[in-house]
């Protein structure tokens, strides 16, 4: 039987092979063909090709600004950091918005769903295509931006979509609270557990020695809360390792000079997803310290929480945003209030002195790990898709 075409719509994804861009994407892609014939529509990178199958999967990138070479507002990162980092490509949004919406309605005659991740810009331009829909919201797209004309743009996306998911409870309580929308299903991204797992692991990977080995993936962002996890290692006789880059890599550089902790903290920058399975099943815990940024903008879910346990790690992390969903404090991870970085350094000496506690919790990230596999995250959305569509 000849399978049903998706169209999945997004603003971060691979640009290629090996990329260090976030995949979670394309994995969910991967997991969805097992049941559809699923192409990914996403926008042009310099060095990018304009249509490529990537790890089986049909991608198309449409070309946004007449010169190719600054077409910048996507990558690397996602919109709205681009935009923070450099005010001047907002002018480049309105093109984003028209050649996005010219390509859905160029292609969507040719699928029988759209799926758009993100309500802000994929879910609002789908509203006005023709094809059933369904849209995701992930993080930001629903904490941030609903003033007007955004508002009346979300509202006119929740209203004509097929479907809604969001990627966590505390995205769906926002939903609720600010739009008044009950008919959220949360669904979260998932993590392929067969990629990563203990087995990575590599003995003295870091040339730590006989010190543990706290680590952090993610960018180097406001709501990522890193600059907590390294005043934190003021109190700790670990090694921090930090894999990833962003808007504050120099200031969190600056903090470790301040507080002369460069024999405690070491900068990787990014990472493929090659290379991060050995980084994750080589280090001893993992910090997630996120916290809510000035603009409200929280961790949607956690998605790097859910390979370091996949990786046997046991997980220090703050209660914010969705990363609740994921952990339960002393039963499969410790958490710590956001901006304390006192209780983060508390909590990972625990671990480092506890080693009993830090196998139970190595044994319970890897269950966790299990609930989320992609083959399970796939089958709820082949479930809803069925349901809403075919």
């Amino acid at each position: 039987m000849k399978k049903k075409k998706i169209l999945v719509t997004a603003s971060t994804f691979p640009r290629w092979e090996q990329d260090t861009e976030p995949r979670f994407i394309l994995d969910y892609c991967i997991g969805l063909s097992r049941f559809y014939d699923v192409t990914v529509l996403v926008p042009a990178a310099t060095g990018a090709a304009e249509k490529e199958t990537l790890e089986g999967i049909s991608v198309i990138r449409y070309h946004y600004f007449p010169v190719h070479a600054w077409e910048s507002l996507c990558y690397p990162g996602a919109i709205v950091p681009r935009i923070k980092e450099k005010k001047i490509r907002i002018f480049l949004v309105p093109f984003l918005l028209l050649a996005q919406y010219r390509n859905l309605r160029k292609y969507e005659k040719e699928f029988d769903l759209i799926h758009a991740h993100w309500l802000i810009p994929q879910g609002i331009l789908s509203a006005f295509c023709k094809k059933p829909f369904l849209v995701t919201g992930h993080g930001a797209d629903v904490a941030e931006l609903n003033q007007a004309p955004f508002r009346r743009l979300k509202q006119h996306c929740l209203k004509k979509a097929s479907a809604v998911t969001v990627v966590s409870k505390h995205l769906q309580q926002i939903l609720e609270k600010t739009y008044h929308f009950q008919n959220a299903s949360i669904i979260p991204m998932g993590c392929n557990t067969a990629y990563f797992t203990p087995a990575n692991r590599k003995e003295d990977y870091f040339s730590q020695g006989e010190k543990k080995v706290v680590l952090f993936v993610g960018r180097l962002a406001e709501k990522k809360g890193t600059v907590y996890l390294i005043r934190a290692m003021q109190y700790v006789d670990a090694l921090l390792v930090i894999a990833g880059s962003g808007p504050l890599e120099a200031s969190c550089k600056a903090l470790v000079k301040e507080l002369h902790l460069e024999h405690r903290v070491r900068f990787l920058g990014p990472k493929p997803h090659t290379q991060l399975r050995s980084i994750y099943a080589s280090a001893d815990f993992f910090a997630a310290p996120s916290v809510t940024a000035k603009g409200g903008d929280v961790e949607g879910f956690g998605l790097v929480i859910l390979e370091a346990m996949a990786s046997g790690l046991p997980v220090i992390a703050s209660q914010s945003g969705g990363i609740t969903d994921i952990i339960r404090d002393g039963e499969n991870g410790l958490l710590a209030q956001e901006r304390n970085e006192k209780q983060l350094a508390a909590l990972i000496n625990r671990l480092i002195s506890q080693p009993r506690l830090a196998r139970k919790l190595s044994q319970a990230s890897l269950e966790t790990a299990a609930r989320f596999d992609y083959h399970i995250i796939a089958e709820k959305y082949r479930d809803m898709i069925e349901n809403i569509c075919f």
